[in-house]
């Protein structure tokens, strides 16, 4: 068998399998056909050794020529079982030769490749490593460069930013001088304004002791023409009376709640002269005053129809809204809140100056803000804390007092425990707030900074956080009273309630010390919360 040749002397592999195959195949049939002929050869064998009938019967039955052919067959049998296993043997023999020979071959071959694999992956991986360290040397300088240029582009735009910086600030600064020119202005008109009013205001109360003086002067007039005329016999009562015209005078029993009779008895006495009556009638007339606002009535009344307004209908006043006894009660808690509220948000706003001056102090020429530069964090919040606490454990005790007045229970002293962690929830959110507000701001240097984050918590936002606490304090004094008994929780009746708290409403009564269904065994549930809880 003839194989196709490879490179260096090699064989084909699959030329080698194939006839390795086809040999396997012959030598299997070859097997299987010597085991036929040596199962022939052995039930032959087998019949020989046990005959049936002996050779003088089977020539009688057979006949000679029979017993010939019979011989032949045996011997041609034996002849045939004898080559074939003679030529099983050389054809084995052969095959494992020839096998043995292509193995060594291949061995030989798969040797060498392995060898050349190895030599050739040494080559490429020291090539590989070569490459890989020009790459990174390379990396390394071109990573230097853009390093080296970025830091160059960075310090062009600090520049660039410091340059703008510098040009707000100075636009900052003209337009900070015009706003002070104009408000420097402003108060000079306001000046002028006021000196002008208080000119308008000194001629108006000339004129206005001029008009008031006219009555007397008319009066003094009067009484000097009265003296000038000729002596007249005095009018009576009833010719007086005739001759002036009066209007109908409330009778003043009604509103004073003197005597009737003796008021018209006064009313009754005749005057003794023209001059007292005028007088009286001009100073205790109590409806000259409606007269003349009548008058002017009439006369704004006249001018607005010249000008086509529309008189407006008088308002009418609100009817007074009957208050409830939830109102009732929810006022109550406020009146009984209400100081332990204000020495609470005095004192935390009182801190919270402090607290200024203590971060301007550490911030002051500080521009680039970071989180060391500011005072340590558990400072700041036990400042606050003892700022608080004193306050809302009066709180505290407001609501315990609260509780015994209101529903009558027997009191007990507030954990402290729970009032330093009230303390400290209060602490921990401004301090959180400060500083984040500090921290994210990026305008302006560290006091700039300080200063405008401090300026928006000294107003509303600290007062509300403070009235949380306060309450939260107070309604744990009213839980800590009401041990053992009831609550109920009662929603604001002025708010428009949330769903948390209308849910806790709607549940009715509950030990004092249970949760409610929001997770909180007393308010406020909320930011804001005015809701209470009442001992039943």
């Amino acid at each position: 068998m003839n194989f196709t040749t490879l490179r260096k002397g090699g064989l084909d592999p699959n030329e080698v399998r194939l006839h390795l195959e086809a040999a396997a195949r012959e030598m299997g049939h070859l097997e299987n056909r010597v085991r036929e002929l040596q199962d022939q050869v052995n039930e032959a064998q087998r019949r020989a050794d046990n005959p049936t009938f002996d050779e003088a019967t089977l020539t009688a039955a057979l006949g000679a020529q029979s017993t010939s052919i019979l011989r032949l067959a045996h011997e041609e049998a034996a002849r045939v079982t004898a080559e074939s296993q003679e030529r099983s043997a050389q054809v084995f023999t052969e095959t494992q030769q020839r096998s043995a020979s292509h193995l060594i071959e291949a061995q030989e071959r798969a040797t060498a490749l392995i060898t050349e694999a190895e030599t050739t992956g040494t080559t490429i991986d020291h090539d590989a490593r070569a490459a890989a360290e020009r790459l990174i040397d390379s990396a390394k300088v071109n990573g230097e460069a853009l390093v080296e240029r970025a830091r160059e582009q960075g310090r062009a735009i600090v520049e660039q930013s410091n340059e703008a910086r510098r040009n707000v600030l100075n636009d900052l600064a003209i337009k900070r001088k015009a706003l002070h020119l104009q408000i420097e202005q402003l108060r000079a008109a306001r000046d002028t304004l006021g000196s002008f009013i208080a000119t308008v205001r000194l001629q108006v109360d000339d004129v206005l002791a001029g008009i008031n003086g006219s009555d007397e002067v008319a009066r003094g007039a009067a009484l000097e023409a009265l003296r000038m005329q000729p002596a007249v016999p005095e009018p009576t009562e009833e010719e007086l009376l005739a001759g002036t015209p009066l209007r109908e005078v409330r009778d003043a029993a009604l509103e004073t709640g003197e005597d009737a009779t003796v008021t018209k008895s006064r009313s009754r006495k005749p005057p003794k002269s023209t001059a007292p009556v005028e007088e009286s009638l001009l100073e205790d007339d109590p409806s000259g005053t409606d007269v003349v606002n009548e008058i002017f009535a009439r006369l704004r009344k006249a001018t607005l129809e010249e000008r086509g307004v529309t008189i407006p209908p008088p308002k009418k006043a609100a009817a007074h809204k009957p208050e409830t006894p939830v109102g009732v009660l929810f006022r109550r808690r406020d009146a009984a809140l209400e100081e332990s509220l204000a020495v609470l948000t005095r004192r935390v706003k009182r801190a919270l100056q402090d607290d200024q001056n203590i971060m301007l102090e550490r911030l002051r020429g500080v521009q680039a803000m970071i989180t060391t530069e500011l005072e340590d964090e558990h400072d700041q919040r036990s400042r606050y804390a003892e700022a608080a606490y004193e306050a809302l454990e009066h709180a505290a005790q407001a609501g315990v007092q609260f509780a015994r007045e209101e529903g009558g229970a027997a009191g007990a002293n507030v954990d402290k425990q729970s009032l330093e962690d009230c303390a400290a929830d209060l602490a921990v959110t401004i301090v959180l707030a400060l500083r984040k507000r500090i921290l994210s701001d990026s305008s302006g240097d560290g006091p700039e900074r300080v200063n405008a984050a401090y300026r928006e918590w000294r107003g509303a936002r600290v007062e509300r956080l403070c009235t949380d606490a306060a309450r939260r304090a107070f309604h744990l004094g009213v839980v800590t009273a009401s041990t053992g008994r009831s609550i109920r929780f009662f929603a604001a009746p002025n708010d428009a309630p949330c769903d948390l708290c209308s849910h806790d409403s709607e549940t009715g009564e509950r030990i004092a010390g249970e949760k409610f269904p929001s997770g909180s065994p007393y308010p406020p549930l909320h930011a804001g919360c005015a809701c209470t809880v009442v001992p039943v």
